[in-house]
């Protein structure tokens, strides 16, 4: 679990991050006052493709081992001084530099790690690299590695040693769009990056940033040379293309979707030249750089793409349902899984997607991916991907403990870490715990319900603090969480990343009070009339609330403890599984009775740009809502769906507000407590627990892992950990 002291300091990333200009990749970090070269095993250079990597200073290993004289003797020739050491990086390249050698950032702009060093790097490449190549449709012979990589590409300084190229990772999802994001993130881009403290800002495909003074405009600079997967080059206009003939598109988005829209208008871009352009904002939003740093969405796509599409017949907005998807999600179904694929839609991640069936998904490396090493290999090092579609728990729980995945940490859960723990050794593989922030599972009912006698009951205060009332927490934290998580309530706003969530709102009706619970519902009239030990709703007909979930969010055992409290409490609950994409369909329909997840989109991270769990329907696509009729209605301006109450419609002028401040600041602060205050009041979500730790699981044979310590969907899962540099060992 992350120590208090060090998430606490998460509520100031917006503040502490978005101040800087400049930043990201204009690292100004002193250099190391000495570079101690890796012993030769940890530093396995790939094989030679275009330019071999740097040698190495360490002398051979059997030297090494002569004599203890023969090792002085043998460092006094080969750095006889400083002047000496500098001389030889600059004609040989950069030495390797792993975090564990000493004190350096993670990652540089290859200016400012290059006059750290006072060395020139060279670059290298994957020598397998033309057969991967091969398995891109459509993609031209390849140019040099030096041709293929920008003028300005990121140094990442690896955790443990410099890679070896080669090997399949193979991951398991839950089907095409359910249970992805845990893989997806593995190959994940955006402009910007949280580092692995969760606190820090990095660069990522934006070299740097600067805001303005009142956070209205925010200039990016992106990397000169960057090319897309296919080898064209990627430029300021493809972002331009993703706002202007996409997003604000109302031929493809009949509604302006949230994400852009600031105030009473939207953000507007202005391309400066090809590498530099200036996003505009109506109001302050100072939780861009947040928002880009954590979300799926990539705000840039390929315009030569959809251009040539168009060029060659194809009507636009088909174009880009067929190859973007309107959910905006990366991992939708694409061409390739039709019969006759002609091509795929070029990527900035560092694997792109070369083969789809409805079985799973392959992917080879990306052979313009935009990273090196610190001896200038290019990254990634895996060579492939393959991702198999595993609906069944229990045969996912089969595959990790046969050691059939190299890395897992979603759609598993807590209850089965005795499990993992047991197959460790003879699974090959590694399950530790992180701090599960967004993870608190909770039960929310449907307050704009289509059936309006359920919908009065539903919102009725004193019926939604009845059924949290009935939840025995204490006895759910020690049977499924295995004592690794607290009662709490839940909050839009994760108690670990900001300041404002008070012990009184994590607290609020948590307590196991079954007396309490029955007291309540006799005072709202849903007495058990018939004798049969269920309730009735007051005009006599059976209250029945069907909970309707899937195991992607949290272990079945859950739900049937759920079950019985509610029944205890007089309320007949019937249970049934379902698959995700079948719990999003009803749930986003306003079909659902109660929707159950994890309370994800909560960290502070998240809520400083993304509002959909702090204003109606208090969720998304993936995530459903609980009041999509109160949605519906301030989205028409009244002319249809249901009017809020008055203290719902007071969300949206808070949260605008909220938005306008840097999280951590008092402003942020003092309205961040309005709101929780109004969430938490109205119990619009019925929490589990909080603090729960969550399994991480990878093979042994797999290296450069990090210290993964939070496992949260907020923050793109394992995005901050640069799996670009994840490499197999022999």
């Amino acid at each position: 679990m992350i120590k208090k002291s060090i998430l606490k300091i998460i509520t100031l990333m917006v503040l502490a991050s978005m101040m800087l200009s400049a930043c990201g990749g204009e690292d100004t970090a002193a250099p190391a006052e000495e570079t101690v070269a890796p012993a030769a095993e940890e530093t396995v250079a790939p094989a030679e493709e275009d330019t071999a990597p740097a040698e190495e200073d360490t002398a051979p290993a059997e030297e090494d081992a002569a004599s203890a004289e023969e090792d002085a003797a043998s460092a006094e020739e080969d750095a006889a001084s400083a002047e000496e050491d500098a001389a030889s990086a600059e004609e040989d390249g950069c030495s390797a530099t792993i975090l564990t050698d000493g004190d350096y950032d993670r990652v540089y702009e290859l200016a400012n790690y290059e006059a750290m060093q006072n060395c020139t790097m060279s670059f290298a490449g994957n020598p397998d690299m033309a057969d991967l190549n091969a398995q891109i449709i459509n993609n031209p012979d390849l140019p040099p590695v030096e041709e293929r990589l920008p003028a300005e590409p990121l140094v990442v300084v690896p955790y443990e040693a410099i890679g070896q190229y080669g090997g399949i990772f193979h991951a398991t999802s839950n089907a095409t769009e359910s249970g992805t994001s845990d893989f997806l993130a593995v190959r994940h881009v955006n402009f910007v990056r949280y580092g692995d403290d969760y606190v820090t800002i990095e660069s990522n495909i934006a070299k740097s940033w600067e805001w303005n003074d009142d956070f209205t405009e925010v200039t990016f600079i992106l990397r000169e040379g960057h090319k897309w997967s296919d080898g064209e080059p990627f430029t300021s206009a493809d972002v331009a293309f993703w706002l202007n003939d996409i997003v604000l598109n109302t031929d493809v988005y009949e509604n302006t979707p949230s994400w852009v829209q600031f105030g009473d208008s939207t953000m507007t871009i202005e391309v400066i030249d090809e590498t530099t352009f200036t996003l505009i904002f109506p109001v302050p939003t100072p939780g861009i750089l947040s928002f880009f740093a954590t979300t799926f969405r990539q705000p840039f796509q390929p315009k030569h793409f959809f251009d040539a599409k168009v060029a060659g017949g194809m009507d636009f907005v088909d174009a880009v349902v067929l190859y973007y998807g309107l959910s905006d999600w990366t991992d939708v179904p694409s061409p390739l899984l039709g019969e006759k694929a002609e091509d795929v839609k070029p990527t900035l991640e560092s694997h792109i997607l070369v083969e789809e069936t409805t079985e799973g998904r392959h992917f080879v490396a990306n052979p313009y991916f935009f990273m090196v090493d610190t001896v200038g290999n290019q990254l990634p090092y895996i060579n492939e991907q393959d991702e198999i579609y595993v609906p069944d728990a229990e045969v996912r729980n089969l595959k990790i403990t046969n050691g059939e995945v190299d890395y897992k940490v979603q759609s598993i859960s807590i209850i089965d870490y005795p499990l993992y723990k047991d197959h460790e050794e003879d699974g090959d593989y590694t399950v530790g715990l992180g701090s599960g922030v967004g993870a608190n599972l909770f039960y929310g009912f449907n307050l704009t319900h289509e059936d309006e006698g359920l919908r009065e009951i539903f919102m009725d205060l004193r019926f939604r603090q009845a059924m949290s009332l009935a939840i025995d927490r204490d006895e759910i934290v020690e049977l499924i969480y295995l004592g690794q998580a607290e009662p709490m309530q839940a909050t839009p706003a994760d108690s670990n990343t900001v300041n404002f969530v008070t012990d009184e709102h994590k607290n609020a009706f948590i307590e196991y009070d079954l007396a309490g619970a029955n007291a309540l519902l006799d005072e709202m009239g849903l007495v058990d009339t018939d004798g049969d030990g269920l309730r009735e709703r007051a005009d006599g007909s059976a209250l029945v609330i069907e909970l309707q979930y899937s195991t992607q969010s949290g272990p079945a055992q859950i739900q049937e403890l759920i079950k019985s409290y509610w029944d205890a409490a007089g309320v007949a609950t019937t249970l049934k599984e379902v698959t995700s994409d079948e719990y999003r369909e009803r749930g986003t329909t306003n079909g659902a009775d109660v929707i159950t997840w994890l309370y994800d989109g909560t960290a502070g991270a998240t809520i400083v740009l993304n509002t959909e769990m702090l204003l109606p329907p208090f969720g998304y696509a993936f995530n459903p809502g609980i009041a999509y009729l109160w949605e519906e209605w301030v989205r028409t301006d009244g002319a249809s769906g249901v009017e809020p109450p008055a203290d719902v419609l007071e969300l949206y002028d808070l949260v605008t507000e909220f938005l306008q401040y840097p999280l951590g600041s008092a402003d942020s602060d003092a309205l961040g407590a309005k709101i929780v205050d109004i969430h938490v009041d109205n119990l619009f979500k019925i929490g589990i627990a909080g603090n729960i730790q969550m399994p991480i699981i990878h093979t042994n044979h797999l290296h450069n892992f990090g210290p993964y310590t939070v496992v949260s969907y907020d923050y793109y899962r394992v995005y901050p950990m640069i799996p670009a540099e994840w490499y197999f060992s022999e």
